[in-house]
């Protein structure tokens, strides 16, 4: 399922679109609208004994899989703003970005995502779920959750299989 997939009227005016599933285009008000990967944020948060922090959803998709604190960028919002929000909101506590890890790219709910992710630390304190987070929980490097436990088919995954590759 694509960002434009069913679009058939103009949200501006109301008439008839024309295009496919990559781009829309109204010819009465000269609308247009490409389909993009929307940009997420997401952050590894790792303790001084060496730990991944994981999140629980609380929510579909994949309602009780394991997640990286994270989430979509609002729109004009820089990155690492939108990771220390994300976190701030899912965890009460804010993060401070390190190392970038890398780009990923993902499907949420059927759409394309492209998604950007820090290795960093929280503020002192004891993270709490929050937002659309049900539970969190540190994991050592060799504890963290199966595949089939986790979140967004391999992208979760592979981003902490890229994260335990970089362990001692």
């Amino acid at each position: 399922m694509g960002e434009l997939r069913g679009w058939r009227w103009c949200p501006r005016c109301r008439e008839e679109l024309r295009g496919d599933e990559s781009r829309v285009e109204c010819q009465a008000c000269g609308f247009v609208s490409y389909a993009s990967s929307k940009a997420t944020a997401g952050a590894l948060v790792v303790d001084d004994e060496g730990r991944v922090l994981l999140a629980r959803r609380a929510v579909e998709p994949d309602l009780g899989r394991w997640d990286i604190p994270g989430g979509f960028l609002e729109e004009g919002e820089h990155p690492l703003d939108g990771v220390r929000r994300e976190v701030r909101e899912e965890t009460g506590l804010d993060f401070t970005p390190g190392r970038f890890l890398g780009i990923w790219m993902g499907r949420y709910d059927g759409r394309a995502t492209l998604n950007l992710f820090w290795a960093g630390s929280l503020a002192a304190g004891d993270p709490q779920p929050h937002d659309d987070i049900a539970e969190l929980r540190w994991f050592a490097a060799d504890e963290v959750p199966h595949a089939d436990e986790l979140a967004f088919h391999r992208l979760i995954a592979d981003v902490l299989q890229a994260w335990r590759d970089e362990q001692p």
